[in-house]
Protein backbone atom coordinates (compact mmCIF):
# COMPACT_ATOMS: atom_id res chain seq x y z
CA UNK A 1 0.00 0.00 0.00
CA UNK A 2 1.88 3.67 -1.28
CA UNK A 3 0.22 6.82 0.42
CA UNK A 4 -2.93 5.29 1.92
CA UNK A 5 -3.55 3.66 -1.92
CA UNK A 6 -3.72 -0.31 -2.28
CA UNK A 7 -1.19 -1.62 -4.63
CA UNK A 8 -2.46 -4.30 -7.12
CA UNK A 9 -0.15 -7.48 -7.12
CA UNK A 10 2.23 -8.53 -9.57
CA UNK A 11 1.29 -11.07 -12.29
CA UNK A 12 2.98 -13.88 -10.62
CA UNK A 13 1.24 -12.88 -7.11
CA UNK A 14 -2.40 -13.15 -8.81
CA UNK A 15 -1.53 -16.63 -10.20
CA UNK A 16 0.19 -17.87 -7.31
CA UNK A 17 -3.37 -16.78 -4.91
CA UNK A 18 -5.33 -18.01 -7.50
CA UNK A 19 -3.06 -21.44 -7.84
CA UNK A 20 -3.62 -21.88 -3.48
CA UNK A 21 -8.02 -21.21 -4.27
CA UNK A 22 -7.89 -23.66 -7.06
CA UNK A 23 -5.45 -26.42 -5.09
CA UNK A 24 -7.20 -25.69 -1.77
CA UNK A 25 -10.93 -25.73 -2.87
CA UNK A 26 -10.16 -29.46 -4.73
CA UNK A 27 -8.75 -30.82 -2.03
CA UNK A 28 -11.20 -29.17 0.72
CA UNK A 29 -14.03 -29.98 -1.01
CA UNK A 30 -12.75 -33.76 -1.29
CA UNK A 31 -12.10 -33.86 2.18
CA UNK A 32 -12.20 -31.67 5.11
CA UNK A 33 -8.86 -33.24 6.80
CA UNK A 34 -5.90 -31.06 4.67
CA UNK A 35 -2.81 -29.76 5.78
CA UNK A 36 -1.67 -26.78 4.72
CA UNK A 37 1.58 -27.86 3.37
CA UNK A 38 -0.40 -30.40 1.12
CA UNK A 39 -2.07 -27.70 -0.52
CA UNK A 40 1.17 -25.69 -1.11
CA UNK A 41 2.65 -28.51 -2.70
CA UNK A 42 -0.65 -28.85 -5.27
CA UNK A 43 -0.98 -25.52 -5.90
CA UNK A 44 3.05 -25.77 -6.65
CA UNK A 45 4.19 -22.78 -4.49
CA UNK A 46 6.31 -23.16 -0.93
CA UNK A 47 4.36 -22.69 1.97
CA UNK A 48 5.66 -19.35 2.55
CA UNK A 49 3.71 -18.21 -0.15
CA UNK A 50 0.76 -19.66 0.81
CA UNK A 51 1.14 -18.09 3.80
CA UNK A 52 1.66 -14.87 2.76
CA UNK A 53 -1.30 -15.11 0.87
CA UNK A 54 -3.67 -17.02 3.93
CA UNK A 55 -2.59 -16.39 7.25
CA UNK A 56 -4.28 -19.21 8.50
CA UNK A 57 -6.90 -21.83 7.28
CA UNK A 58 -9.68 -19.34 8.11
CA UNK A 59 -8.84 -16.80 5.81
CA UNK A 60 -7.73 -19.78 2.97
CA UNK A 61 -11.51 -21.52 3.25
CA UNK A 62 -12.87 -17.77 3.30
CA UNK A 63 -11.44 -17.44 -0.02
CA UNK A 64 -12.35 -20.91 -1.41
CA UNK A 65 -16.57 -20.11 -0.57
CA UNK A 66 -15.72 -16.49 -1.73
CA UNK A 67 -14.51 -17.99 -5.07
CA UNK A 68 -17.37 -20.28 -5.03
CA UNK A 69 -19.74 -17.72 -5.22
CA UNK A 70 -18.16 -15.79 -7.28
CA UNK A 71 -18.51 -18.62 -10.23
CA UNK A 72 -21.91 -18.83 -9.36
CA UNK A 73 -22.49 -15.09 -9.69
CA UNK A 74 -20.36 -15.03 -12.91
CA UNK A 75 -22.34 -18.37 -14.26
CA UNK A 76 -25.76 -16.93 -13.41
CA UNK A 77 -24.90 -13.05 -15.30
CA UNK A 78 -23.57 -15.33 -18.48
CA UNK A 79 -26.82 -16.95 -18.71
CA UNK A 80 -29.32 -13.76 -18.39
CA UNK A 81 -30.35 -13.78 -21.35
CA UNK A 82 -30.29 -17.72 -21.91
CA UNK A 83 -33.89 -19.81 -20.58
CA UNK A 84 -33.77 -20.11 -16.98
CA UNK A 85 -32.90 -23.57 -16.50
CA UNK A 86 -33.79 -22.30 -12.93
CA UNK A 87 -34.51 -26.26 -11.67
CA UNK A 88 -30.82 -27.22 -12.42
CA UNK A 89 -29.06 -24.12 -11.37
CA UNK A 90 -30.78 -24.31 -7.88
CA UNK A 91 -29.95 -28.05 -7.77
CA UNK A 92 -26.16 -27.41 -8.42
CA UNK A 93 -26.16 -24.64 -5.86
CA UNK A 94 -27.87 -26.75 -3.03
CA UNK A 95 -25.00 -30.21 -4.31
CA UNK A 96 -22.54 -26.99 -3.81
CA UNK A 97 -24.02 -25.60 -0.57
CA UNK A 98 -23.74 -29.60 0.95
CA UNK A 99 -20.00 -29.69 -0.33
CA UNK A 100 -19.28 -26.49 1.00
CA UNK A 101 -21.11 -27.26 4.62
CA UNK A 102 -18.59 -28.76 6.23
CA UNK A 103 -15.99 -25.67 5.71
CA UNK A 104 -18.60 -23.39 5.95
CA UNK A 105 -20.32 -24.55 9.13
CA UNK A 106 -17.17 -24.03 11.85
CA UNK A 107 -17.82 -20.03 10.55
CA UNK A 108 -21.29 -18.96 11.01
CA UNK A 109 -20.64 -15.45 9.63
CA UNK A 110 -19.22 -17.02 6.86
CA UNK A 111 -22.25 -19.11 6.28
CA UNK A 112 -24.50 -16.39 6.48
CA UNK A 113 -22.71 -14.40 3.85
CA UNK A 114 -22.58 -17.31 1.18
CA UNK A 115 -26.40 -17.54 1.79
CA UNK A 116 -26.95 -14.10 1.41
CA UNK A 117 -24.84 -14.15 -2.27
CA UNK A 118 -26.31 -17.01 -2.91
CA UNK A 119 -29.77 -15.31 -2.77
CA UNK A 120 -29.01 -12.56 -4.39
CA UNK A 121 -27.23 -14.51 -7.46
CA UNK A 122 -30.13 -16.61 -7.70
CA UNK A 123 -33.36 -13.91 -7.43
CA UNK A 124 -33.30 -12.34 -11.16
CA UNK A 125 -32.79 -16.13 -12.25
CA UNK A 126 -36.30 -16.79 -10.11
CA UNK A 127 -38.27 -14.18 -11.54
CA UNK A 128 -37.13 -15.57 -15.08
CA UNK A 129 -38.56 -19.03 -14.52
CA UNK A 130 -41.41 -17.38 -12.52
CA UNK A 131 -42.63 -15.58 -15.50
CA UNK A 132 -42.04 -18.79 -18.08
CA UNK A 133 -44.10 -20.66 -15.46
CA UNK A 134 -41.09 -23.18 -14.52
CA UNK A 135 -41.09 -22.15 -10.54
CA UNK A 136 -43.77 -21.31 -7.80
CA UNK A 137 -44.97 -17.95 -8.96
CA UNK A 138 -45.52 -17.33 -4.79
CA UNK A 139 -42.18 -17.66 -4.40
CA UNK A 140 -39.59 -14.87 -2.78
CA UNK A 141 -36.13 -14.93 -3.09
CA UNK A 142 -35.62 -14.51 0.05
CA UNK A 143 -37.51 -17.82 0.44
CA UNK A 144 -34.98 -19.13 -0.85
CA UNK A 145 -32.72 -18.79 2.34
CA UNK A 146 -34.98 -20.75 3.95
CA UNK A 147 -34.46 -24.10 1.69
CA UNK A 148 -30.70 -23.60 2.53
CA UNK A 149 -31.66 -23.90 5.85
CA UNK A 150 -33.81 -26.73 5.50
CA UNK A 151 -30.77 -28.73 3.21
CA UNK A 152 -28.58 -27.82 6.28
CA UNK A 153 -30.99 -28.99 8.95
CA UNK A 154 -30.89 -31.98 6.87
CA UNK A 155 -27.39 -32.58 7.11
CA UNK A 156 -26.90 -31.84 10.43
CA UNK A 157 -30.03 -33.89 11.65
CA UNK A 158 -28.04 -37.08 9.66
CA UNK A 159 -24.51 -36.15 11.12
CA UNK A 160 -24.97 -38.63 14.00
CA UNK A 161 -25.19 -41.42 11.67
CA UNK A 162 -21.91 -40.28 9.87
CA UNK A 163 -23.64 -37.70 7.17
CA UNK A 164 -25.95 -37.69 4.63
CA UNK A 165 -25.14 -40.36 1.88
CA UNK A 166 -25.16 -39.07 -1.73
CA UNK A 167 -28.71 -41.15 -1.96
CA UNK A 168 -30.48 -39.01 0.97
CA UNK A 169 -28.56 -35.99 -0.43
CA UNK A 170 -30.03 -36.20 -3.69
CA UNK A 171 -33.62 -37.15 -2.28
CA UNK A 172 -33.51 -34.09 0.26
CA UNK A 173 -32.34 -31.68 -3.31
CA UNK A 174 -35.07 -33.43 -5.08
CA UNK A 175 -37.66 -32.94 -2.57
CA UNK A 176 -36.78 -29.42 -1.80
CA UNK A 177 -36.70 -28.68 -5.74
CA UNK A 178 -39.66 -30.08 -6.68
CA UNK A 179 -41.12 -28.09 -3.64
CA UNK A 180 -39.86 -24.80 -5.77
CA UNK A 181 -40.28 -25.59 -9.39
CA UNK A 182 -43.08 -28.58 -9.61
CA UNK A 183 -42.89 -30.91 -12.47
CA UNK A 184 -46.21 -30.22 -14.89
CA UNK A 185 -48.84 -32.70 -14.52
CA UNK A 186 -49.51 -33.82 -17.86
CA UNK A 187 -53.62 -33.37 -18.52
Amino acid sequence: MLYGVPTPRRRDAQRNRSAIVQAAGELLLSRAAVLMPEIARRAGVGQATLYRHFPDRHALVAAVVADRLERLEAFVAAGAGRPSGFRDLLGEVLRTQLALRPLVRPAGGLEREARRRAVAALAPPLRRAQAGGEARADLAAEDLALLFAMLAGAADAAEPAGGLTAAAAERSIALLLDGVCPEPRLA
